[in-house]
């Protein structure tokens, strides 16, 4: 449905099989296996088919064209080292292929001659290359960035400030958890800024846009919890994104921590959206869900609700997951891929549960002022400690767990395994 709306942007009515090709490839960015690129040629086929219901009998042969236009732009342009594909070629692989019959030779002649002179050429992501203006105008959406409204940070001039005040930062990890490499760990003092959904960590108390400013987090989905296992230094909290960042976070006393902790929490219950279904994809692995950053709209009861469905939900999915073990002689890559299931289905369980228990306080206090709201939550404000950043050789900075104390149990002499002696094969008929 998706595909087909955004073919019906295209007008092709009139147009070349070739001109409405390159039309096409400069406005979509055709990547993927081979699989994926014949299914989405499939529907630029039966758009074309539609705008020139005359051209072509069918939209299938108006496919087997296309196709057969992508593989002679691959032979002739291609890095293929060999000879490459005459036009007479071109013209005998396509017998038969328009519906039993065959293409007008002057048609597939003309085609060859377009391709082998002017290659097809790709849209790029960042939108650098060059495009003509037949091509411009043809182009229903740009090709160059745009800004993402599930990924872009809402920065409102008008946002609400939950809190600010100093705050040491240390990078332990980058996106999806992976770790930040040594030289870019360092602690760093910052006046930070909770407005709206966005954390900003300036140079001092200035704009947000002042220079020297850093990155602003979105805290959309995230979780701070209290760091316990950190013992380098006091007060310090883990604070974990959307996209499974991962920053250590040291406030100057105890309590300033926990009400960071309480505050960056609770804005995240509030205006976290639901999450997006994962993205389809033909291969076999995990994939996350996809959260969005566009603040949520709903009253803090409709929230409340929501989360709380969500935490339901998570905890049956993790039964289940957790009753599908997977085989003990599998392949390494399904242990991997069961276990960042599991992982994440663990974390996204605490993280709802600790919105909704943020949430029933602040409904049963009325939805009052931070400063009452803290007051009468208490302790019930602050999340469980979190069961990671455990000691590592990438992680020197965190304290080694103890080893499990266990009881020595002096053996008796009958428990101990007797000595046998073996006798080599090869003197056994001497016996």
């Amino acid at each position: 449905m998706v595909a087909h709306e955004y073919l019906a942007l295209f007008q092709f009515g009139g147009q070349a099989l070739d001109r409405a090709l390159r039309s096409f490839l400069g406005a979509l960015v055709l990547t993927g296996e081979t699989q994926e690129r014949e299914r989405i040629l499939g529907h630029f086929s039966r758009r074309y088919h539609c705008c020139n219901p005359g051209s072509f009998p069918s939209p299938d042969a108006v496919h087997s064209l296309t196709c057969a236009i992508m593989l002679l732009n691959t032979d002739l342009h291609g890095p293929n080292i060999g000879r490459a594909m005459t036009s007479a070629e071109f013209v005998a692989n396509l017998d038969g292929m328009m519906d039993g019959q065959n293409f007008p030779k002057e048609q597939l002649k003309a085609l060859y001659s377009s391709i082998r002179n002017e290659k097809l050429q790709w849209a790029a992501d960042d939108g650098d290359e060059e495009e003509d203006e037949d091509a411009r105008r043809q182009r229903p959406a740009p090709a160059r960035k745009k800004s993402n409204p599930f990924v872009e940070l809402p920065r409102a001039a008008d946002a609400t400030t939950y809190r600010q005040g100093l705050l040491a930062r240390k990078v332990h990890a980058e996106a999806d958890g992976k770790k930040t490499p040594w030289g870019k760990r360092g602690w760093k003092t910052f006046h930070t800024v909770l407005r709206g959904t966005v954390l900003y960590f300036l140079k001092d108390e200035s704009r947000a846009e002042a220079p020297g400013a850093e990155e602003p987090l979105g805290i959309h989905h995230a979780l701070a919890e209290r760091a316990s296992k950190y013992t380098k230094r006091p007060n310090v909290f883990r604070l974990q994104t959307a996209d499974w960042r991962v920053f250590l976070l040291q406030a100057p006393s105890a309590e300033e921590m926990a009400s960071w902790i309480s505050r960056i929490n609770l804005v995240a219950a509030l205006f976290s959206s639901p999450p997006f279904p994962a993205a389809v994809s033909s291969q076999r692995r995990f994939i996350r869900p996809i959260l969005p950053a566009a603040p949520s709209r709903c009253a803090p009861e409709e929230q409340h609700r929501s989360h709380e469905a969500w935490m339901d939900q998570l905890a049956a999915e993790l039964f289940e997951h957790q009753r599908n073990l997977p085989e003990k002689r599998g392949r390494a890559r399904d242990l991997d891929e069961y276990r960042a299931k599991r992982d994440y289905l663990l974390y996204e369980k605490r993280r709802y549960e600790t919105y909704v228990q943020l949430l029933e306080s602040w409904l049963g206090a009325g939805a009052a002022d931070l400063e009452s709201w803290e007051a009468q939550a208490g302790a019930a404000a602050a999340p469980p400690e979190p069961p990671s950043l455990t000691k590592a050789h990438s992680s020197p900075s965190l304290a080694p767990e103890p080893p499990a104390a266990g009881a020595r149990v002096k053996r008796n002499v009958s428990e101990r395994r007797t000595v046998r002696k073996i006798v080599p094969r090869r003197s056994k008929n001497l016996l």
